[in-house]
């Protein structure tokens, strides 16, 4: 990791935006995201119990892929079509695979994680986005939102040692990069609170100013 460049984007935010993410600019900004929005769908949707009920949770993880703003506009009905025609047994392997991914040990979300991608290979949607937007909204300080565009030049960018980017989805590389992701944010000024979806707005802003 470049920690000087990590300080000198920093400089350079707080010079822009004296007030951090609570500068106006950013606050309406940020807004568009709808962030505590989605964050009360997904806690409601994907608590332990709701688990009982699998086409439910089917539904509601089709509903945040719809009305998240960070995946991608073509994913969206792809994964809208997916959900609707998978068998019983996909149906189940999905919906466990991600409360594995939500509740479990490192171990237990590895397993959830293969469990999600397995399903979503047999549709070829096997994408990032729509592996890692939910735990992003369950957990917005601890998981991270893989956007492959952002991750790559993030990785490239600030010199993340030991990462390869790979556009097949394995949890050992989001482990990692999650890692790294933390360590960066845990280096900054910013915020201590601060979600991981706005800290990775402000690398993408950092990539274009520096």
């Amino acid at each position: 990791m470049n920690i000087q460049k990590l300080h000198d984007a920093e400089a350079q935010f707080f010079a822009r935006y004296p007030g951090g993410f609570e500068d106006p600019q950013l606050v309406e900004i940020v807004k568009k995201h709808k962030i505590e929005k989605m964050h009360k769908l997904a806690t409601e949707s994907f608590a332990p119990e709701k688990f009982e009920d699998i086409d439910q949770v089917v539904l509601a993880m089709s509903k945040v892929v719809t009305q998240s703003s960070m995946v991608s506009i073509f994913e969206k009905p792809k994964f809208r079509d997916m959900s609707k025609a998978i068998d019983r047994a996909d149906r189940e392997y999905l919906a466990l695979g991600l409360k594995a991914l939500l509740y479990g040990d490192d171990a237990t979300q590895a397993r959830g994680f293969i469990e999600m991608a397995s399903v979503l290979a047999d549709y070829k949607i096997a994408k990032w986005p729509l592996l890692t937007v939910y735990g992003v909204y369950m957990k917005p300080e601890d998981e991270v939102f893989i956007k492959p565009t952002t991750v790559k030049a993030v990785i490239d960018f600030f010199e993340l040692e030991g990462l390869k980017y790979n556009s097949t989805p394995t949890f050992e590389f989001y482990k990692a990069y999650r890692q790294q992701f933390l360590a960066m944010k845990a280096q900054t000024k910013l915020l201590t609170h601060l979600e991981n979806g706005a800290f990775s707005g402000f690398l993408m802003m950092s990539m274009g100013d520096t």
